[in-house]
């Protein structure tokens, strides 16, 4: 029998009732209540991402324009198109690139040069391809001098040598996805399981999110802020364990939590969450050290109101307001938010 985790008292709780308010401020804001959303003075100040990472605006973009556009190409094209948009994470980088092809980019771009084009032309408008949301593999693996176009080859190696698009469509499970992804240079653990989610996210494959999951540097810092002991459990476990204990522990501490409209907390949300509450921490609990002492990020809201979208498979969408949520702010407020809804 596993020797169970030893949750750190004072500290664990912060992370359920994060997940509560900040759940409980997307909710009010996306039924157009007015600012602020939250009696929390540090959810206020600073910028954190969604509870549920689908929610936030980067991957509702990706989602909706990416995974579930209508025009016409292959399942590949479309697997190709996914992985080298969480690549950038930048919606600028995507719409300059749609905008010079004059359609989404194919297989047949990536062969022929023309997404390579495209991509010089967006770094020119944006000043930059490239969000912080994730950090990169920075080496040299392809032997070119520039990043981008060390990872055109690896889109290149993958799809064009490798067809790696078929061995996709060919998956039995996440793991194998998360496994054939992360046999390419550029791919590190956490961009691996990233890419997999957003792959996941479309209705090429239909794998339980909670079938496999994978602890990034911010989530770690979280784990080993919120248990003083993990006992058995590796930090995947401990992830895991979250999602099968979040009704329990929710009731337990009396705290609202109803989902995404009925949908509860996977895998991948439950690992978001530890890097929140390690941001959320370096506030209310700055005795806790760690290697980041301090949030950066400050909220501003968002200047582009946005249609909320989720995967069709997820049966949520007729639950979801209709029409575009968040109404432009002022101009002094106007910032575009590249992860944040709130």
């Amino acid at each position: 029998m596993m020797r169970p985790p030893k949750p750190r008292s004072g500290i664990y709780e912060y992370y359920w009732n994060f997940a509560s308010k900040r759940q409980a401020a997307f909710e009010r804001r996306v039924a157009g209540a007015p600012a602020p959303w939250t009696d929390d003075p540090i959810l206020q100040t600073f910028k954190f991402c969604n509870v549920f990472r689908a929610a936030d605006r980067v991957s509702q973009y990706m989602i909706r324009d990416v995974c579930y556009h209508d025009e016409d190409c292959t399942p590949e094209d479309r697997l190709f198109q996914i992985l080298a948009f969480r690549t950038f994470s930048k919606i600028e980088t995507w719409r300059s690139v749609r905008t010079f092809l004059g359609r989404y980019p194919t297989l047949d771009d990536l062969g022929d040069g023309s997404f390579t084009e495209a991509l010089e032309r967006a770094k020119q408008e944006n000043g930059g391809l490239y969000t912080g949301a994730f950090i990169l593999c920075a080496t040299d693996a392809y032997g070119q001098g520039l990043k981008h176009l060390n990872h055109v080859e690896l889109f290149r190696h993958m799809f064009l040598s490798d067809a790696l698009g078929e061995r996709l469509l060919e998956a039995t499970s996440l793991r194998q996805v998360y496994d054939l992804l992360h046999g390419y240079p550029l791919m590190g653990d956490f961009m691996s399981y990233q890419t997999t989610i957003d792959l996941n996210y479309s209705d090429l494959l239909a794998f339980s999110e909670n079938e496999f999951t994978q602890a990034g540097p911010g989530a770690l810092r979280g784990i080993k802020k919120c248990f003083e002991d993990l006992g058995d459990y590796r930090p995947a476990d401990i992830i895991l364990w979250m999602v099968d204990n979040q009704e329990k522990e929710m009731e337990r501490l009396g705290l609202p939590f109803n989902g995404l409209w009925g949908r509860p907390l996977h895998a991948i949300d439950c690992q978001g969450l530890f890097c929140e509450t390690d941001k959320y921490c370096r506030e209310a609990a700055p005795e806790l050290t760690s290697a980041r002492k301090r949030i950066k990020a400050r909220f501003t809201q968002s200047a582009e109101p946005m249609a909320l979208f989720f995967p069709p498979k997820w049966g949520i969408n007729d639950k979801v307001p209709s029409g575009n949520v968040f109404s432009a702010p002022s101009p002094v407020d106007a910032v575009v938010e590249q992860a944040s809804l709130f």
